[in-house]
């Protein structure tokens, strides 16, 4: 004989959930400017030929922003990132931007970047 089941209803959500990064901790999100997911970091290592290059022109650790100039049209375009890309992208740092899947490489590090 079996007992029937109590349902408990799922409790009702209040407040917008926050990234740990909010708080300085690590990032954990991979909404768009948050943690690089792996999925993300592939395809952007499997299209090789869609990497721009650019040059920072202006950082903002504490905001999280970036400005970067590409070299082939020299357009300034404003990223975000809350994993610390802004620290490791001083201005002046050789960077290559992954428009279509969002990431940013400083060096041998990828980020997850919006434009804003």
């Amino acid at each position: 004989m079996s007992t029937p089941h109590s349902h408990i209803p799922p409790l009702e959500v209040r407040e917008r959930a926050a990234c740990m990064c909010d708080h300085g901790d690590t990032c954990s999100s991979f909404a768009p400017g948050h943690a690089l997911h792996l999925i993300q970091a592939r395809l952007a290592s499997a299209t090789p030929s869609e990497w721009a290059d650019a040059i920072v022109e202006a950082s903002d650790a504490r905001s999280g922003f970036v400005v970067v100039r590409t070299l082939t049209d020299s357009a300034p375009i404003a990223l975000w990132n809350g994993t610390g890309a802004a620290a490791a992208a001083t201005p002046g740092t050789p960077v290559a931007l992954h428009e279509r899947y969002h990431v940013l490489a400083v060096g041998g590090q990828r980020f997850n970047v919006v434009q804003g």
